[in-house]
């Protein structure tokens, strides 16, 4: 096979994904042609080098319809030779896209590629595009369907982790982000998102609260025991797994993903197709993987698809110098420490969706940006990037620094 490189990674800030986010005003086209148009300045491409630009979108409707990636390129001046494709494995969407393009570019089938995503959660909401698992009986009920939240709480409480335990993993989250930005780790990556007349709307995350506290969390009633007794999910956890008398409701607004826009956009290609763009290749994409995992947990799918992963590529957790896994939920990320007895000081060192929020099509990309950064700035070689997915599945890549 050919080798995948990357050669660039951006992302935008991310807004809050609410009427009052800086981000509101700009529609989803928009945020994607702003990280297109970064990649193709950044390393100065013609716009008509492309082979393909594959975008994830969770809820691809209304202004995110019809193919965003294909209207996006044409926006942001890749020229008509550029094709575009839609994608969407709910969270996992812009790793997918990022896996998918590196596929073009090892099976020798594409020479450069960009993979990303990008939802603006403000503007089209979450769920918007519906789907079967939650409101047909013929899936709902053989695959135990309970909102993401619920099985969060499910996950803590069969696994032992209680409200003190996920609140301080959401305060560390916090105060990783926090210091992230202090220290400008991510200022290689940002592209500032601008109006029509070049003046900067957003140019840092604005979901973060860095003075998150346990005293502030633990004010914070749970989010998710409403819909868990009075929706009767409760039973359905409970019938899906008997050893777990009673859910304990631990999770909430603050030790939970947030609700953001964003966009972020990956550029992979061959070794030659670089040298003959005067790239120079950061990273090699080594390995990736996908996997089902049991629908009623839900989340546990980046502990099943990291060991499939590890074993497909022939390696340890020992050869894995740093781990993005996606924060949808403080217990997600607890269960994959416990599952793989990892040191914490390896595992979102710059923080996670808890501090930064998670714009669902597009996190998966900015992790793997995210971790690139990282290994640069310590002088690290190999990063995994992992995120959970509804209905229970999980992805997984692991990028080697070059």
């Amino acid at each position: 096979m050919t080798d995948a490189y990357i050669y660039d990674a951006v992302r935008t800030p991310r807004g809050r994904g609410k009427i009052d986010g800086s981000l509101h005003e700009v529609s989803t086209l928009a945020l994607a042609v702003t990280v297109l148009k970064a990649i193709k300045e950044r390393n100065r491409l013609d716009g008509q080098g492309v082979d393909d630009v594959i975008l994830g979108c969770v809820d691809p409707v209304g202004e995110a319809g019809g193919d965003i990636a294909r209207a996006s390129a044409l926006a942001a001046g890749y020229g008509s030779d550029v094709p575009g494709v839609q994608i969407n494995r709910f969270c996992a969407s812009g790793l997918d896209a990022v896996n998918f393009a590196a596929a073009q570019i090892m099976s020798g089938q594409h020479d450069l590629t960009i993979g990303g995503g990008v939802e603006s959660m403000s503007r089209v909401g979450i769920g918007a595009s519906g789907g079967a698992w939650p409101v047909d009986p013929a899936i709902a009920i053989p695959s135990y369907f309970m909102p993401q939240g619920v099985s969060a709480d499910l996950i803590a409480t069969k696994y032992g982790f209680s409200r003190d335990d996920v609140d301080a993993y959401a305060v560390q989250s916090q105060q990783r982000a926090a210091r992230a930005w202090e220290e400008k780790r991510f200022a290689r990556s940002i592209a500032p998102v601008k109006d029509v007349n070049g003046l900067t709307i957003l140019e840092r995350d604005e979901h973060m609260r860095p003075a998150t506290d346990m005293q502030s969390l633990a004010a914070l009633k749970p989010s998710f025991a409403f819909m868990a007794e009075q929706a009767g999910f409760d039973a359905v956890a409970i019938q899906a797994h008997p050893e777990v008398e009673k859910l304990a409701y631990v999770h909430h607004a603050g030790n939970s993903s947030g609700i953001v826009d964003g966009a972020a956009a990956v550029l992979i290609g061959s070794k030659a197709a670089g040298k003959k763009a005067g790239l120079k290749p950061r990273a090699r994409v080594r390995a990736f993987a996908n996997i089902g995992s049991e629908p009623a947990l839900m989340l546990t799918g980046p502990i099943d698809v990291t060991n499939k992963l590890l074993a497909r590529a022939k390696m340890s957790m020992s050869d894995v110098d740093l781990i993005e896994v996606n924060e949808a939920f403080s217990a997600v990320v607890l269960r994959f420490l416990q599952a793989f007895a990892l040191d914490a000081a390896k595992v979102n060192v710059n923080g996670g969706a808890i501090a930064f929020g998670h714009p669902l099509g597009a996190t998966g990309a900015m992790l793997v940006g995210t971790a690139l950064d990282e290994l640069e700035r310590v002088g690290k070689g190999v990063a995994l990037v992992t995120l959970c997915i509804g209905a229970g599945m999980g992805t997984a890549t692991v990028i080697e620094r070059v």
